[in-house]
C-alpha cells in the first residue's frame, strides 16, 4: 500500500512539474508574475520585516502565480472547446483573469498595510 501511494505521489509531482514547465515556457504572463514575485521577495528580505510579514508577502506572491496558472488552464480549456466568439467563453476567461487581478491586488494591500500600517 505504501509503495502504491508513493508511486501516486511521484506521479502527481511529475504532472505538477510538467504543468509548471509548460506554463513557464509558453505563457509570458506566468514569467512576468514570477519576476514580480522575485522583486517583491527581494524587497521583503531587504526591508526590516518580521518573519510573519515576509511569509505573508512570499505566500501571496506564490498565490498570484498559482492563480495565473489556473487562468491559463481555463483559457486553454475554453479555446479547446471553441475558437468562435461566445459570450460565456469570454465571461469564463474574464472571470479567470479577474481572479489573477484580485490576487495581485491582495499583494498590494498586504504591502501597503505592512509598510504604512
Amino acid at each position: 500500500m505504501l509503495k502504491r501511494e508513493w508511486a501516486r505521489f511521484a506521479d502527481r509531482c511529475r504532472w505538477s512539474w510538467a504543468g509548471w514547465l509548460d506554463g513557464w515556457r509558453n505563457e509570458k504572463s506566468v514569467r512576468q508574475w514570477v519576476y514580480a514575485w522575485l522583486a517583491s521577495a527581494a524587497l521583503a528580505f531587504t526591508l526590516d520585516l518580521s518573519p510573519v510579514e515576509r511569509a505573508v508577502i512570499l505566500s501571496l506572491g506564490g498565490f498570484v502565480i498559482a492563480a495565473e496558472l489556473v487562468n491559463t488552464a481555463i483559457e486553454r480549456t475554453v479555446d479547446l472547446v471553441t475558437k468562435e466568439h461566445h459570450d460565456l467563453a469570454g465571461r469564463a476567461k474574464d472571470a479567470a483573469s479577474a481572479f489573477v487581478g484580485l490576487t495581485a491586488i491582495s499583494v498590494g494591500i498586504a504591502w501597503g498595510i505592512i509598510l504604512f500600517g
